[in-house]
């Protein structure tokens, strides 16, 4: 009788706990002004807690800053694709950074 077990999938190509953070930096670092980033990429995600993202709070949070005009408005691409200009992102950051 033998027991069988269920084979773990191993992640294709580097895993966010080997790759150095530098990697993750540069994502955003080297996208351009004109770019357009979506919210799973700026928030990080309960569901993806070893993910990188600029932003350090949640998706609510995010939301809620937009509400009250306090951080640039999403873009809406198509009924289920919104987004945010990079350039917008980056010149809130560097606000909130001389505060």
């Amino acid at each position: 009788m033998s027991c069988k077990t269920k084979s773990q999938k191993k992640p294709i190509g580097i895993s966010a706990q080997t790759a150095p953070a530098s990697i993750n930096y540069s994502f955003f670092d080297a996208l351009p002004d004109n770019a357009f980033i979506r919210e799973s990429q700026l928030v990080k995600s309960a569901k993806r807690p070893d993910s990188f993202a600029p932003l350090p709070f949640s998706a609510p949070t995010l939301w809620r800053l937009v509400a009250k005009g306090q951080f640039p408005k999403p873009i809406k691409l198509s009924t289920r694709v919104t987004c945010w200009k990079v350039g917008e992102v980056r010149a809130w950051m560097l606000a909130q950074a001389a505060i």
